[in-house]
């Protein structure tokens, strides 16, 4: 049965929080706030947090600098995944990405549709692999992001869980989670 097998050692990964917005302030941004404050809470290393406008050279630019750091192995993004003109995320980041985590948008969806029912289509959130570390982008609103958090990336992020988690698709863990 999947889930946290707690006899097992939990490992913190090293994790980046981007808002994407043109609008949002360190003081407005409850979205890369929950994602922060949840990620911590679980064990995990914040070692960067940022918001950049929502323009694509601007998330790429902060996007690569994160990835250049070996300390920061996942690549959590919210904002600019939807459909007005200025939502620029996937155009953005998957020219980074060498892998695409297909299962992760089937995940969100299936779980956006629980809490905002038909609008969960016009989500763009998508994962995947960039080098060694891993993005997820998710939509702006905080209750995406809750959605986000709670059932998919905080298990996918714990070394713990079972079947299997990311951890042990990241170079430092492969011997220990796989």
């Amino acid at each position: 049965m999947p889930g946290i097998d707690p006899s097992l050692v939990f490992h913190p990964l090293g994790v980046a929080v981007l808002t994407i917005s043109d609008t949002r302030s360190t003081e407005t941004d409850t979205s890369g706030a929950l994602l922060c404050e949840r990620l911590t809470a679980a064990g995990h290393v914040l070692h960067d947090r940022a918001i950049v406008r929502d323009d694509i050279p601007a998330i790429r630019e902060r996007i690569e600098a994160w990835l250049a750091r070996p300390e920061i192995e996942i690549v959590l993004t919210t904002g600019g995944t939807g459909f007005s003109p200025r939502d620029n995320t996937p155009e953005a980041v998957r020219p980074l990405l060498r892998r695409e985590m297909d299962g992760f948008a089937v995940a969100f969806q299936t779980k956006s549709l629980q809490t905002v029912g038909v609008a969960a289509m016009q989500s763009r959130a998508f994962a995947g692999q960039a080098g060694d570390a891993f993005i997820f982008c998710l939509p702006g609103s905080t209750g995406a992001c809750r959605d986000g958090w709670y059932g998919l990336l905080e298990l996918e992020l714990d070394s713990r869980h079972k079947p299997c988690s990311i951890a042990g698709a990241l170079p430092r863990l492969r011997d220990v989670c796989s």
